[in-house]
């Protein structure tokens, strides 16, 4: 299985290995700095499924089985202390179909969401506020704010992983 992850960001394409690897006993797993053709910070699940499924498509090609796109994305859910969630979303592309995955998602701290709505990006916003550069390269916010209950990693392979739960049972969702 020959797959590539439409990302050079070293989590995302180590989640995508995890996750396939326990699934595929052959993988080989790239990666490409592809377009994801929406704005840097994501708003909303269209804008953020959008920007999965783009990378997907953009990273595929007739030398690959499966392209992985992923896209982190701060949803609207006004009854949260800030009113929005960041979720990972993971599109899932085989040159004809799609499947979607989410992973769990969490708040991050008002000031952090008052500097993103100003117009700054949430890593560029994490990065000052933790200290660490390129948190998002690394650990992750997700890790930093659960203290190392949940790393970023295993929050990028829950969305790889619900994305493929499609392909793993495709009898029962009927396309095999």
């Amino acid at each position: 299985m020959k797959v590539v992850v439409g990302s050079k960001n070293p989590v995302k394409v180590n989640a995508a290995r995890n996750v396939l690897k326990r699934i595929y006993n052959d993988l080989t797993v790239h990666s490409l700095n592809v377009d994801s053709e929406i704005p840097d910070q994501p708003f909303g699940l269209d804008q953020t499924i959008e920007g999965a499924v783009n990378r997907a498509k953009n990273a595929f090609s007739d030398e690959f089985d499966l392209s992985v796109g992923i896209e982190s994305g701060l949803i609207e859910v006004p009854q949260t202390l800030t009113g929005y969630i960041d979720i990972q979303w993971c599109a899932i592309f085989d040159g004809n179909l799609i499947t979607i995955g989410a992973s769990s998602g969490f708040e991050y701290p008002p000031t952090v969401i008052k500097r993103v709505m100003e117009g700054f990006e949430v890593g560029d916003v994490m990065d000052e506020v933790t200290g660490v550069d390129d948190l998002g390269q690394k650990k992750g916010a997700v890790s930093h704010l659960s203290h190392d209950m949940l790393n970023r990693t295993e929050n990028t392979e829950e969305c790889v992983l619900t994305a493929m739960i499609p392909r793993m049972n495709e009898k029962v969702y009927g396309f095999k």
